[in-house]
């Protein structure tokens, strides 16, 4: 892969503690190391797109976020908000709950309203499945058809927020795994978003090897740094 994987990261500002001072650290760097986008809490997008103004980083936010449990109603209103603050990337949550009960109606029409909003900004729409959270590869390859019929311009693995119980009792952290990305590379004809867990320099190639265009990770420098083999510098808090 000859080019830089900070144009393959969506850099997630998303933590629950992050605060504005973290915002500004992170612009500052997703700036230096030429990043795809930064991924913002929606109060933060007005700040981002501020002090991105004269940059190449395109400003993202979260709708639904991360439960996708919010009414349609409210994702429109949201994503409505997000793109007159400036946010020109949208990853909403569908509607796990309705994905799960194969309300596919509703979790299609669902996207497509966020979508028609997000077109009206000039905006895009990234659906997150949550994929650790579904039951069976045909919910998530249903989910890859209602994004596509609805005009998402990806499909993405997870929010990074997501828990389950493993075998020890424990809940624990859903991510990206090569799996899926693979099903959703098949099922779904634009871009494919891994995101969760992914901190290696090597995990990352692999989900781009296997169809992956953009990379949801807060571990952003330390993938550029391990890349150009540079001792990292730290890193902004967060789990993504």
């Amino acid at each position: 892969m000859s080019d830089s994987i900070a144009q393959y990261i969506d850099h997630a500002v998303l933590h629950p503690t992050q605060t504005l001072a973290d915002l500004d650290v992170a612009c500052a760097i997703c700036d230096q190391l030429g990043v795809a986008s930064i991924c913002v809490k929606p109060s933060m997008v007005t700040r981002a797109a501020e002090r991105l103004t004269e940059s190449s980083v395109k400003v993202s936010t979260v709708i639904g976020f991360p439960h996708g449990g919010t009414s349609t109603n409210a994702k429109v209103a949201e994503a409505e908000a997000a793109c007159r603050d400036g946010a020109v990337e949208l990853d909403m949550v569908v509607n796990v709950g309705r994905a799960l009960e194969g309300d596919w109606s509703y979790v299609e029409e669902d996207i497509r309203q966020v979508v028609q909003v997000a077109s009206q900004h000039g905006a895009l729409v990234k659906v997150i499945f949550e994929t650790g959270l579904l039951q069976n590869d045909e919910q998530k390859v249903q989910i890859c058809g209602c994004s596509e019929r609805a005009g998402a311009e990806y499909v993405k693995t997870s929010t990074g927020f997501g828990f389950i119980k493993g075998s020890d009792g424990n809940l624990q952290s859903t991510g990206a795994t090569q799996d899926d990305i693979c099903l959703m590379r098949k099922h779904f004809s634009r871009g494919v978003k891994a995101s969760g867990g992914i901190r290696s320099l090597a995990d990352a190639r692999a989900f781009i090897g296997l169809g992956a265009s953009r990379l949801g990770t807060s571990s952003t420098e330390a993938l550029v740094r391990e890349e150009r083999g540079e001792k990292s510098t730290g890193e902004t808090t967060g789990n993504y």
